[in-house]
């Protein structure tokens, strides 16, 4: 069994290498040995539509019925939607088998105790209970309940959309999002030009991850030829969304989080707003300058949602494209759902998406570059970084290095889902950006 599989906050891997049936097998009954100490008795079991989901669901399904534990078969749908049906049906966890936005070879299961996420130290410990094989055993039930339309209806109606008429195009990456989305934009009366909305595992058109500018060129040019109000594209399980405004120009996740922070704080005056180290300083100056309390947060969707309910924050979000409402919602990442408070915020406004975000000062960042580094040397050479800036700059350390200097920011971290090291900068000018940036890759070149 490949130890790199236990990851930050899910168990991820190539699926045909990785994550063999009886790895699959093994992880489930770890998974549902913790669920019934708990005294948990029913789990949501969710997939997306990778080759291989059929063959990890069959696998992953028998070890939680060997464990007593009784399966809701919630299908073929979007990680958000898997963490809404334990809310809506109240069952005891839940597990969504998905390689997200990873390549199509990927596959992982992110798995939830309760209304919480599995991460860090739990992650480990299901390890331990499989060198182990300390599980439990019974003999549970699968039923099916499709979520689909529970879902639609409970967003559609947790929406309050105004009278302007929108169009929106949609690239649905041939993922899980697009079907329940078309659902969801028909139920608000929005135009859709649909592209990529059918599901397949394979995902022939681009790679399942709007982070990545280059997979957002058919949606750009979408919005510009069928003179769209906003462009909206999902990675492979709609937990993160990419974002084009009306001239076709990419909002990213921390611009996106000004957009919907000002509407949040209108209605919830001083509230917290969680971001993360990649976010742009200017993210930060307009959530305080909204009347808001800016905190910054180490990267990842479970340590976020942990973040959020300390801090008893309203919203939360990262540069990846993940956002996290407690406004109205259950805290949890949903690209569907943010993609309907974007275009609810469009629906009352005079101002087109470019407007509304017109007044935020120019700088001039990178997007995520993502340097190639193997699994275990990453954090030694994040760590590196930490005590070499240390000694000449400010550096902020909670998640690797985000060095201060003075004229610009630049961050050196580790990915918790990739064997990669994650660079961003930005600056008052492009020239010192693109210093800064050569500056990081220099470092971690010669560490390589």
């Amino acid at each position: 069994m490949n130890p790199n599989i236990f990851r930050a906050y899910d168990v991820r891997g190539i699926a045909d290498d990785d994550l063999p049936n009886e790895v699959v097998y093994a992880l489930a009954r770890a998974y549902g040995t913790v669920i019934r100490r708990d005294g948990g008795k029913r789990v949501s079991l969710g997939r997306d539509c990778r080759t291989h989901s059929p063959r990890l669901f069959a696998a992953f399904s028998r070890g939680l019925l060997e464990c007593g534990l009784d399966v809701v078969d919630v299908g073929v749908v979007p990680s958000p939607l898997l963490y809404f049906s334990v809310f809506h049906l109240d069952t005891d966890g839940g597990v969504q088998i998905t390689g997200s936005h990873n390549a199509a070879d990927y596959n992982g299961f992110k798995m939830m105790k309760g209304k919480e996420t599995i991460h860090g130290d739990a992650i480990q410990a299901l390890r331990g209970l499989i060198s182990k094989q300390n599980y439990e055993s019974g003999r549970g039930q699968m039923t099916s309940y499709d979520i689909t339309p529970r879902y639609v209806d409970y967003v559609s109606e947790n929406l309050r959309m105004g009278r302007n008429p929108l169009r929106v195009a949609v690239d649905g990456g041939n993922g899980t999002g697009g079907p329940p989305a078309m659902d969801l934009f028909e139920r608000l009366g929005v135009e859709v030009v649909p592209l990529h909305i059918h599901m397949d595992g394979t995902f022939p058109n681009h790679h399942p991850d709007p982070t990545v500018e280059s997979n957002l060129r058919d949606l750009k040019r979408a919005v510009r030829h069928q003179r769209c109000d906003v462009g909206i594209a999902y990675d492979g399980d709609a937990d993160r969304i990419g974002l084009i405004d009306d001239k076709g120009q990419v909002v990213w996740g921390d611009k996106l989080m000004i957009l919907l922070a000002r509407k949040v704080l209108s209605m919830h005056p001083g509230a917290s707003i969680v971001g993360e180290v990649k976010c742009s300083k200017t993210m930060y100056d307009a959530i305080e300058k909204a009347g808001g309390k800016p905190i910054m947060s180490k990267v990842g969707h479970s340590i976020i949602k942990e973040r959020m309910k300390e801090e008893d924050a309203m919203l939360a979000g990262e540069m990846s494209g993940h956002i996290f409402f407690r406004d109205r919602w259950f805290g949890f990442d949903d690209a569907i759902y943010v993609s309907g408070r974007v275009l609810e915020i469009l629906s009352w406004s005079n101002d087109s998406l470019s407007e509304l975000l017109a007044d935020v000062p120019e700088t001039f960042a990178t997007p995520e570059i993502r340097v190639k580094c193997g699994d275990t040397k990453k954090f030694k050479v994040v760590a590196e970084a930490v005590a070499h800036y240390k000694a000449k700059y400010p550096v902020i350390d909670i998640d690797g290095a985000r060095i201060d200097f003075g004229d610009g920011w630049g961050l050196i971290r580790a990915s918790n889902t990739q064997p990669a090291i994650v660079l961003r900068a930005e600056a008052e000018t492009a020239e010192r950006r693109d210093a800064i940036k050569a500056e990081l890759q220099a470092f971690i070149t010669a560490r390589q």
